[in-house]
């Protein structure tokens, strides 16, 4: 996966739509961790589910608030496909990443919800 192009796709994106696709990645990344890899380390890999979906849900309300302290674009991609010590924290962020980016129809939204 090209981090570069992924960071170019998710910029591209409208507020609505970026919001959009930080949630369905949410559901992804719990559906990704009751994967089970056999390995005993279910509490760890619920532990990054959640952390991550915490994270996500507070870009999310940063983005919905346009505020503008949220963390850029380049940024959060990166957080979410850069390379990770733990192999299985990746290979959970990298398939739900796929995932949604395979079903992911942007609306091309204009409207802003708060209008300056």
């Amino acid at each position: 996966m090209n981090i570069q192009s992924e960071i170019e796709f998710f910029s591209d994106l409208g507020l609505v739509d970026k919001a959009r696709f930080i949630t369905r990645l949410i559901c992804e990344v719990a559906e990704e961790a009751k994967v089970g890899s056999g390995d005993g380390g279910d509490a760890a890999r619920f532990k990054f589910a959640n952390e991550m979906s915490q994270r996500l849900a507070r870009f999310t309300y940063q983005l919905l608030g346009e505020d503008m302290a949220r963390p850029q674009d380049d940024v959060m991609i990166r957080m979410l496909l850069g390379a990770r010590a733990d192999k299985t924290a990746q290979r959970i962020m990298h398939n739900a990443y796929r995932r949604v980016l395979t079903s992911f129809e942007s609306f091309d939204t204009t409207v802003l919800l708060n209008p300056h």
